[in-house]
């Protein structure tokens, strides 16, 4: 029997998926350091090359079976929508952390822009892109493997805070009593603080 290209990106798609997120918690639970990278070494092409091929096996799903699921209209505008913010969300924050320390090289604590009210403004625009994604393509392949962008978004933060620690010190632990891991009651706090001082 024959593999439809649809099964094949799948299978890609979830090898790629499982490797960087394994390689993930192995460095979360101590095993190993995969996560995060730091340097321009082979783990870091590894991890680049696997996110890479994720994001290929996604995108050829999202167009082999765009709207085989049968979602609502409704949906498809939903995804539109949490796509564009998620996307703006990302460019902003990606810019004001630099794109090095965006593709895991070291550089300085960022705590101003979008980093003033949540640690991870990046993971959470992915989020919402992610999700928006799932709901434009609207195929059946493509949510396991936004499901594995989904655990990769919520895993980084477990692995790179031991890692900012250990980098800034005093500085990081008094941004963690500041600011939250996503975007919380903190955040809403922040942004009325940021407001009212202007």
């Amino acid at each position: 029997m024959l593999l439809t290209l649809s099964e094949v990106l799948l299978g890609i798609g979830l090898v790629a998926g499982v490797v960087n997120l394994g390689g993930v918690w192995a460095s979360i639970l101590g095993y190993t350091s995969y996560y995060p990278l730091g340097e321009k070494n082979l783990q870091f092409h590894a991890f680049w090359g696997l996110s890479h091929t994720l994001n290929l096996s996604l995108l050829g799903l999202g167009i082999l079976q765009f709207g085989t699921l049968g979602l609502p209209t409704w949906v498809f505008y939903l995804g539109i929508v949490l796509a564009i913010v998620g996307f703006v969300t990302v460019t902003i924050s990606t810019f004001d952390l630099g794109v090095e320390q965006t593709q895991g090289l070291e550089g300085e604590l960022r705590t101003d822009g979008l980093y003033q009210y949540s640690r991870n403004p990046q993971y959470v625009g992915y989020v919402l892109a992610t999700v928006g994604y799932a709901f434009i393509a609207g195929s059946p392949f493509a949510i396991p493997l936004c499901g594995f962008y989904l655990a990769w978004w919520f895993s980084f933060p477990l692995a790179e805070e031991p890692w900012l620690r250990e980098q800034y010190g005093d500085e990081y632990e008094q941004y963690l009593d500041r600011v939250p891991r996503f975007v919380g009651l903190r955040t809403l706090r922040l942004l009325v603080q940021s407001s009212a001082s202007q």
